[in-house]
């Protein structure tokens, strides 16, 4: 199964059922070489579906020492496609490896 990385939105119960139909199952963990920045979303099923008119984004610094922290999710392969509708078009979906070793999915800005 794929990993899915979170550092927002995505932590939220109430964002996971609507996306995903379950709670996700998943262990903390970390990203190096990012920072975080904002992004303002206008979609408006995705400001219902979260409550927050900005959303974290990843921005990538190479910076060894910044440091992310969020969850990593267990998902499957048609679950990952279900992100890739939640999240707007201003993020891209990406792999990487992260603090644990594992390799997963993050969502960054374009």
């Amino acid at each position: 199964m794929p990993y899915l990385f979170s550092y927002g939105t995505l932590q939220k119960e109430q964002v996971q059922l609507e996306t995903f139909g379950r709670i996700l199952q998943g262990e903390k963990d970390s990203l190096l070489g990012y920072k975080l920045n904002m992004l303002e979303i206008t979609d408006p099923e995705v400001l219902r579906k979260s409550g927050q008119k900005y959303h974290p984004v990843l921005e990538f610094s190479g910076n060894a020492d910044d440091e992310i922290e969020g969850m990593l999710f267990e998902i499957t392969e048609a679950e990952i496609f279900q992100a890739d509708e939640y999240e707007v078009d201003d993020y891209k979906r990406i792999e990487t490896v992260f603090k644990s070793g594992n390799k997963g999915f993050i969502y960054v800005g374009k």
